[in-house]
């Protein structure tokens, strides 16, 4: 387990040189928010960090369902069993197992790791513009049908879940890296995805944060040039 701090935002990244996945705690003046809970042993290094800071988690805030960002879930659940769980109204319905779409949605499969044996259920369904805490919540559907992002309103750092990916060089969800292709392979719409990708770029973030890759400072030309990429791609 890797932890690295940015302003409230600390990044804690298991399998760091090989597979980088991330989840993160956000420090709030009462605790620390967890968003998405990494892979399924994660756990351990997740309350590694969280004690490091020295504020207990009071909030878990999943990005979206696929199983690199539940893994650890069920047993941070059984551990905290008085926190809340929040995901966004659409993707709880894949955290519970259902991949059907609905009829406005693009029509291609839901892909990547859908949880199946999972029984946490979250306690808060989110929609666009609710606030968990500093965070608000954006809808950026693409990778999965109910993907979610985060946007500190006090440092404008945005946690974009697999939105983007950094590792393998920077890409909209859908994007194959040739070193890093795995969220592509797992992106639903990559023609939604690149809709969503254009809307947070214009909330104009000063951090990127994802799921798989390091954080990205001053990120908005990359995201841009990243966006263009996959247009020209689609065309």
């Amino acid at each position: 387990m890797r932890l690295i701090k940015n302003g409230f935002l600390f990044q804690v990244t298991f399998m760091a040189s090989v597979f980088p996945v991330n989840c993160y705690l956000v420090e709030e003046e009462e605790g620390l928010t967890l968003i998405d809970a990494a892979l399924p042993y994660s756990m351990t290094g997740i309350f590694k960090a969280a004690k490091s800071i020295g504020k207990p988690i009071t909030k878990i805030v999943l990005t979206h369902a696929h199983e690199d960002h539940v893994g650890a879930l069920d047993k941070i659940k059984e551990a905290l069993p008085d926190v809340p769980v929040y995901i966004s109204v659409r993707d709880n319905r894949i955290m519970q197992g259902d991949t059907s779409l609905d009829v406005h949605e693009h029509q291609t499969p839901i892909k990547g790791g859908v949880p199946k044996k999972m029984k946490t259920r979250a306690n808060v369904l989110l929609k666009e513009g609710d606030l968990v805490g500093s965070l608000a919540a954006i809808e950026t559907p693409g990778h999965t049908p109910g993907s979610m992002s985060f946007f500190d309103i006090r440092t404008h750092a945005l946690i974009a879940g697999d939105t983007f990916q950094t590792r393998g060089g920077i890409a909209v969800a859908g994007d194959v890296k040739p070193w890093f292709p795995f969220p592509a392979f797992g992106t639903w719409s990559k023609q939604t995805a690149v809709v969503s990708a254009k809307k947070i770029v214009g909330y104009q973030p000063r951090l990127l944060a994802v799921g798989h890759g390091e954080m990205l400072g001053n990120p908005i030309g990359a995201m841009e040039e990243a966006i263009r990429n996959l247009e020209q791609k689609l065309k």
